[in-house]
């Protein structure tokens, strides 16, 4: 089986030189407009027409019109554009499927979220903010406030790959943990819940962990309603999507005290403007969409994309497939 394989990822030589020497002899289209902007789909290419496989981030559009292609690996774990009535229309009508890069990024963002859960609750974060600031020696104000994980109630809104290994790295500190999801299936170490049971266990949670992605029934889920729910002082973390979170509610809870502080990895615009007011609320962190990075990124998505590659060929299961 001879395939044309479309790629418009912009990675550093090593890791497109594994794609070049991996793909063997399959033909590899390199775009002349590579994706620069990670999670944005890419230029528009009429050379996607002459391919059986994508590779990268295509613009909807080109893949609507190109009539050859079979499967479409999106080198994001997001793939919400993708994920449309037409869309699933026209793979129906070719059979052909959709795979994401969620494994990829599963690890990371997991590790990612117990750093600032761990960082937040034993105070690390203020500290380093006193060390900055004044050099004062907050000593009683920081060690008898400092809290334990061991034991914690985290509540993770969305339950996929990262969540799966959230659970994982928390096992250790016996943590109850709560998932909401639309297909409530049993998983190990986690109670899953329906969304209606929502409003119940929020006021239970200690730590509430938004992996949510982003799509029409998403956008503001995490509403002034719910955070009232809240318990007092809970502890928000969102590495899902910005869009998801109303943050104009997200910024009243935690001026209120209602929220003991929020983690923000992603928000509705970014680059976060430097007059947005996330950036001086209270006991609220953020960082630039760095949770699913890794030092060896691009080399990790095209070993994963090649492992896809062979077994497409053998004609097996595809891991990460999203439609």
């Amino acid at each position: 089986m001879s395939l044309t394989i479309w790629f418009n990822g912009a990675y550093n030589p090593a890791a497109t030189r594994r794609l070049r020497e991996g793909v063997g002899a399959h033909r590899l289209i390199e775009s002349a407009f590579p994706d620069t902007i990670v999670g944005r789909p890419g230029h528009t290419d009429p050379a996607l027409a002459e391919a059986d496989v994508g590779f990268g981030q295509p613009p909807v559009g080109d893949l609507l019109r190109s009539p050859r292609w079979r499967w479409m690996h999106i080198s994001t774990a997001g793939y919400s554009r993708y994920d449309t009535v037409e869309v699933r229309e026209a793979l129906r009508a070719r059979s052909a499927i959709v795979t994401n890069t969620s494994s990829v990024y599963a690890d990371p963002c997991a590790q990612h979220v117990l750093a600032m859960i761990l960082g937040l609750g034993r105070n690390l974060l203020p500290a380093y903010r006193f060390q900055q600031q004044d050099h004062s020696w907050r000593y009683a104000e920081l060690r008898f406030t400092a809290l334990r994980l061991t034991g914690a109630t985290v509540l993770l809104l969305g339950f996929g790959a990262i969540g799966r290994r959230l659970t994982e790295l928390l096992a250790p500190f016996r943590c109850t943990i709560y998932a909401v999801r639309r297909q409530t299936r049993s998983e190990p170490g986690v109670r899953v819940i329906p969304e209606a049971e929502l409003t119940r266990v929020l006021p239970l949670a200690d730590h509430i962990v938004n992996i949510l992605p982003d799509n029409e029934a998403t956008r503001g889920w995490v509403n002034a309603r719910r955070l009232a729910c809240c318990r007092p002082g809970a502890r928000f973390y969102n590495i899902g999507r910005g869009t998801t979170v109303d943050e104009k509610a997200l910024l009243e809870a935690l001026r209120s005290g209602r929220l003991g502080a929020a983690y923000l990895d992603v928000t509705e615009v970014e680059p976060l403007p430097p007059s947005d007011p996330l950036w001086s609320a209270p006991n609220c962190y953020i960082t630039p969409h760095l949770a699913g990075g890794r030092k060896d990124q691009d080399e990790a998505v095209v070993e994963h994309f090649l492992a896809n590659l062979a077994a497409f060929e053998r004609g097996q299961p595809l891991a990460d497939r999203v439609i």
